[in-house]
Parts: C-alpha cells; sequence; structure tokens
C-alpha cells in the first residue's frame, strides 16, 4: 500500500563501478567462489559459494527489486537451504569494508573479520553458507537498479518485504523458511515486515533496531534532528536517475505532528508472530527503546532479548560468540534442528556498565525486564544541587543558558552503598521560560567518580582500542560509536501531553505528539520525561546525577552533515527548573534487587 501522504523526496547520487561496491548491472549473472578465495584482499572463505547476481522479483504493484544471493555450491533442489534475508536500501554488494572506514578506529573491527561478501550490518556469507544458510542481499525499493522511490521503512517497505519474503521461501533452492537478521536499518526492517506475517518468514534476529521513526530518530520528544541520516544519504544512499529519498526534514515541516505519514512510521509490534530473538543496548543513540518495546509487545513467549555493552557492528563482526549463538537459534528455527535452544538459551541477560576504565559486566541472567521486584525510587531535587528521598519544603528555581551545551542545571545523588540500576529512569521537572512559547529540556544521568569527575563508557572492548585509558582518547576522537555519556530524555514542552494507555511502562510514558499547547512566557509547566533505559553499577562513593539543559547533551559528532534548524525551533534564553514545595521536581531511578 502506497504511503498515506504525497512524500517529498530528494534527490540521490547514481550507482558508479568501484565505489560502494558496485559492480554494474549484471542481472542473470552466477559465479562461484572456491574455498581459499579472498575475494577483497581480507577474510577468506572456507567453502565454495555460489552468487545469482542481480536476482528479479516482481512484488504486487508490478515494481521490480533486485537482490543477490549467495548460497552453498552445492545446494539445490535436493539439498534446499534456509535463507536470512538482509533487507536495506544501503546498497546490496555496501559492505562493512565500504563503511567501517568512515569511522573511529573503524569500529576495532579488523579486516580479517571481514570478507566482503556482507551487506553492511548484515551476515557475512563467509560464515554462514558453509553452515548450510542462503543469505540474500536485497536493494530495496528505488535502491541501486530497483524500481521506484526509496521508501524508509513504514508501510510500503514492509509490504515489498512480505513479497520478497514470499518469493525467496518458493525459490527452488531454498527450503521454504526465510529469516531476517542484521543491525540498525536490517534490523528496523524485520520489525516492519515481521508485523505484515508473511507466511514463510520462520524467525527474525533484530538487532539494534528502533520502532517508531518519529520518536526515536527524527522527532525525539517532539524535538527534530537529522540525526545520522544526511550522512548517510550523502555517503551512501545511491539509486537510478528517476529514483528519490524521503526528504525527511522537509515531511517535519510539512507535520511537525503526528499525521499520517508518522503514524504509518511506528511498528506494531503486537501483529508479530514468529519467534525473535532481539538484541539492543544502552549505548546506541537511536535503537535502545525499540528493542526494549519489542520484548515488552511481542504478544507471544518464542522471544528472547540480550542486552549489550558494546557498539553493535563490533558484536556483529568481531565476537564470534555472537554468531554462534545466533546460529543456534537460526539451526532451531530455520532448519528444525532440536538443539535445545529453548531451554538452554535465558529469556533476558542484561549488561551492567561501569563507565571509565573498568570492563562491564554482561551476560547477567535476570528474571525479566523490567526486573521483577524494581525499587523506583524517587528522589527530588534539593536548593544544594543534591538528590534526596524527601522533598524541599519551599520553592526554588535554577536557571541556565538554553543556548549553551556547557549550562545546565544539575543535581547529584552519592550512593552510600554498591547499588544496581538496571530499567527505566524517568525525570520529573517543572519548568518555565521567558523568553518563548515553547522550549525543548534535554536531560542525561550522568556517572560520576568518587571524586565528583565526570565518567564515560566505552563501547568497545579496551583490548580491541588504540587506547589503554578512556582518559587517552583525543577529543577528535571522541564519537558517539566509542563512547556513552549517559541515558538521556527529551521533551518539547508543548508536546508534554501524554496517553497513558500507550504507555509501554509508568516509567516511560507515551506522548502522543498530536498538537502543539504553546505555554504563556514565564509559565510554569510539569514535564514527565522518559530517559532511555539504563544498567549501570555504582560503588559507595559514586554518584550520579541528572542534568537538564537546553541542547543536546550527548556526542552528536555527524550533526555538522546536518543543516541548522530554523530559528521559531532553536531554544532561546534562560530557562528555569523549579524545585520545592509545589513543584517537586525529581527523578525516578530503578534501583534493582541484584547482587554483584
Amino acid at each position: 500500500m502506497p504511503d498515506p501522504v504525497q512524500v517529498a523526496t530528494r534527490r540521490i547520487e547514481t550507482p558508479k563501478v568501484g565505489e560502494n561496491g558496485y559492480v554494474g548491472f549484471t542481472p542473470g549473472k552466477t559465479e562461484v567462489l572456491k574455498a581459499g578465495t579472498v575475494p577483497f584482499d581480507a577474510k577468506p572463505i572456507t567453502s565454495d559459494i555460489r552468487i545469482d547476481h542481480d536476482v528479479e522479483v516482481v512484488v504486487r504493484d508490478g515494481a521490480r527489486l533486485y537482490m543477490d544471493v549467495y548460497r552453498p555450491a552445492g545446494s539445490s533442489k535436493t539439498e534446499p537451504v534456509p535463507a536470512v534475508l538482509g533487507w536495506s536500501f544501503y546498497g546490496k554488494k555496501y559492505s562493512a569494508l565500504d563503511m567501517l572506514p568512515i569511522c573511529t578506529w573503524h569500529c576495532c573491527v579488523p579486516r580479517s573479520d571481514l570478507s566482503g561478501l556482507e551487506k553492511f550490518e548484515g551476515l557475512d556469507p563467509a560464515y554462514w553458507c558453509p553452515r548450510g544458510y542462503a543469505i540474500v542481499s536485497v536493494d530495496t525499493r528505488g535502491a541501486g537498479h530497483s524500481d521506484g522511490q526509496i521508501c524508509v521503512m513504514g508501510t510500503q517497505d514492509a509490504e515489498d518485504g512480505y513479497d520478497v519474503v514470499e518469493a525467496v521461501a518458493k525459490m527452488d533452492w531454498c527450503n521454504g523458511r526465510v529469516g531476517m537478521a542484521g543491525n540498525s536499518a536490517l534490523a528496523i526492517a524485520q520489525w516492519f515486515i515481521a508485523a505484515q506475517q508473511p507466511p514463510s518468514l520462520a524467525a527474525i534476529a533484530p538487532w539494534e533496531g528502533m520502532g517508531d521513526m518519529y520518536r526515536e530518530q527524527f522527532c525525539r520528544g517532539g524535538w527534530f534532528s537529522m540525526s545520522n541520516f544526511d550522512l548517510i544519504a550523502k555517503a551512501i544512499v545511491r539509486g537510478q536517475p528517476d529514483s528519490g529519498l524521503e526528504h525527511f526534514s522537509e515531511m517535519y515541516r510539512r507535520s511537525p505532528t503526528q499525521n499520517a505519514y508518522w503514524k504509518q512510521k511506528r511498528v506494531d509490534m503486537t501483529k508479530i508472530k514468529c519467534p525473535a530473538y532481539i538484541r539492543g543496548s544502552d549505548v546506541s543513540s537511536i535503537h535502545t527503546m525499540g528493542c526494549i518495546r519489542g520484548w515488552l509487545e511481542i504478544p507471544h513467549d518464542a522471544k528472547w532479548i540480550h542486552w549489550s555493552s558494546k557498539q553493535e557492528w563490533y558484536e556483529l563482526y568481531s565476537e564470534p560468540e555472537s554468531m554462534e549463538e545466533l546460529a543456534v537459534f537460526f539451526d532451531r528455527y530455520l532448519r528444525r534442528i532440536e538443539n535445545g535452544w529453548e531451554t538452554k538459551t535465558p529469556k533476558v541477560r542484561w549488561s551492567a556498565l561501569q563507565f571509565g576504565n573498568r570492563e562491564p559486566i554482561d551476560n547477567i541472567v535476570i528474571d525479566g525486564f523490567p526486573v521483577k521486584g524494581t525499587d523506583y525510587r524517587e528522589l527530588f531535587c534539593q536548593p544544594d544541587g543534591r538528590l534526596a528521598p524527601e522533598k524541599a519544603a519551599s520553592v526554588t528555581s535554577i536557571s541556565y543558558n538554553s543556548e549553551d551545551r556547557a549550562s545546565f542545571a544539575e543535581f547529584t545523588y552519592t550512593f552510600t552503598e554498591p547499588a544496581r540500576l538496571i530499567g527505566l529512569p524517568k525525570a520529573i521537572v517543572y519548568m518555565s521560560c521567558d523568553s518563548r512559547d515553547d522550549f525543548t529540556a534535554f536531560t542525561i544521568l550522568r556517572k560520576k567518580d568518587k571524586d565528583g569527575k565526570d565518567l564515560m563508557h566505552l563501547n568497545f572492548p579496551m583490548h580491541a582500542t588504540p587506547v589503554k585509558a578512556v582518559e587517552e582518547i583525543p577529543e577528535k576522537d571522541q564519537a558517539s560509536l566509542n563512547l556513552h555519556l549517559g541515558s538521556m530524555g527529551i521533551l518539547r514542552a508543548s508536546q508534554r501531553a501524554i496517553d497513558a494507555s500507550k504507555s509501554i511502562h509508568p516509567q516511560f510514558p507515551f506522548h502522543p505528539h498530536e498538537k502543539q499547547e504553546k505555554i504563556p512566557r514565564g509559565t510554569v509547566v510539569k514535564l514527565e520525561i522518559g530517559i532511555w533505559a539504563m544498567g549501570v553499577d555504582f560503588d559507595a562513593g559514586e554518584s550520579i546525577s541528572l542534568r537538564v539543559g537546553g541542547q543536546f547533551p550527548s556526542i552528536a559528532e555527524y550533526s555538522s552533515f546536518s543543516g541548522p534548524r530554523p530559528e521559531h525551533e532553536q531554544n532561546r534564553g534562560q530557562h528555569k527548573v523549579h524545585f520545592g514545595g509545589e513543584y517537586p521536581s525529581s527523578v525516578i531511578l530503578p534501583f534493582t534487587p541484584l547482587k554483584k
């Protein structure tokens, strides 16, 4: 079904031979890579792999989509194999070898961990074909030589995915069972396609996938940002001259609040019926809450969630145990091997970050998420900058310059005994602005050491990096991919309304974002700001602080690729945080009963 409103598009570059893995349009071409081949001067392949290039699938509206199929060279009608789809508009031959050099430290993934056959953020055929799987890399609608305009998630993309799943299942080399896997864009697509319930989709493995493009990427809390999308559009996305890419900033200009366009960019997780193996983390700047909602809303028990402390591409390509576990999952549901997956695999595993130069504690088995028995402890803002269990008696306020990232209100709680916080924090702040009738509040939870110094979490194992301590990382190398400052929440004051019936948890309010209720200048309003999930350990003497400010409080190096927002959307002047008395500003933190 086409998008419910006319979609603005932006022009994209056409594919060029030699760029982003593109080798030309070669429908009908088949080749066999022999064992021992090193196709991209990186990781050698260990078995013969057949590649069918530019295989055509015609979807329900007649559009032609093209895909590459990597499968064991011996697979045939007599030895059919399951297929795993990698679904995105990034280019079916655009690999991690193409992308990772753009990133700081190549995201700590050495070339020796990649064959170059992998679609970026997807599975590597060099690992999976020897294990009896076909890897199918798709150019979605409008990408590469596929027909149409590029639609980023949403209904049209999901229906195309349904059709391709069913077409692949019927191919003579396939055993009729199809899975999906991959990070980020390849994970997000899985939610949307699985919600269409294609009969042959036997299992999904969405690793780091948001589920609501308005609330989790472009308009978090009602505040618009292009996030990393301008970078993606410029460096990665390619299509034919008559193809275009959805123009999100223009669609936001046309409707800054929820309309039919934005609503179909939120997936209905309750419609997902196939088994799901979810992986997520605190450290993603986009995907955290999509993974949480998937876990909470998928309406059956054939689901598992494994929370990580590491950047997703490192985990996908440089942690062998990740692929080994995924192989057990897919063996169970795509090959139907009774391997004990259901009985041996914990339903919920989490990570507790320790920050600084201390390694995180991974693979913590817990009894659910949120953890049963969690103590949601409310700590109130105090005039001396503390957070404390008691409310301040009299009304006080703190002002900050909303135009300065270094200016913010901060309230700190120091732990008197070791504690573990796993779950969903929430800030409740009473605020006003004298200079404008709308404003955006940014909140972040920062961990501090015993001397009060702000700490950062390294998203890779220290041994994989070129440094020996977090303090050694130069400012030019501090990026959102390698450092996590703390869990954040954002809310535009005019879009503060809450629909509790749609909230996934009392700690994470659902904001409809259907209208803007402007605020008379100087008027105090209550903002309930859901902060994204956290899992952090604290020692006695360490602290956590709630910061409230007027600028994005974490690392967003990719923002240099995007133009400035219009003046009327900018924060201006002083913001005030009111607390005490009738304005009990606070933060609610999830103290878990787990022991270290």
